[in-house]
């Protein structure tokens, strides 16, 4: 592919102006929302008072749930992990996989 040089009239260089498109962060109008109104899905109606400590006894109760499935599911990974070491013992035919204690006798 050739090289092609410009006219002698022509400048080698050219300067493009930018027009400003405005802030990056500018915060426009609001969309206007495709529900009519959400003030009446926000409470229960606009005589009903927020029961706060209801509402907070069953976040409590919740997260207890939620510690107690966690605290299931590290004993079932913890009694697999075992049982995977003791069959993997005694399949390859090694003897004494699961140790067995024994209290001590008093003499």
């Amino acid at each position: 592919m050739p090289v092609t040089t410009p006219p002698p009239n022509e400048p080698k260089s050219r300067i493009l102006q930018f027009r400003q498109r405005g802030s990056l962060f500018k915060r426009n109008a609001p969309h206007p929302s495709p529900v009519d109104d959400l003030a009446k899905y926000e409470s229960a109606g606009p005589d009903a008072e927020d029961d706060y400590r209801h509402r907070m006894v069953m976040n409590g109760l919740a997260a207890l749930v939620i510690v107690v499935l966690i605290g299931i599911g590290v004993w079932i990974a913890d009694t697999m992990a075992e049982m995977r070491k003791n069959q993997d013992c005694v399949l390859m035919g090694r003897r004494a996989c699961a140790p067995v204690e024994a209290p001590l006798q008093p003499r």
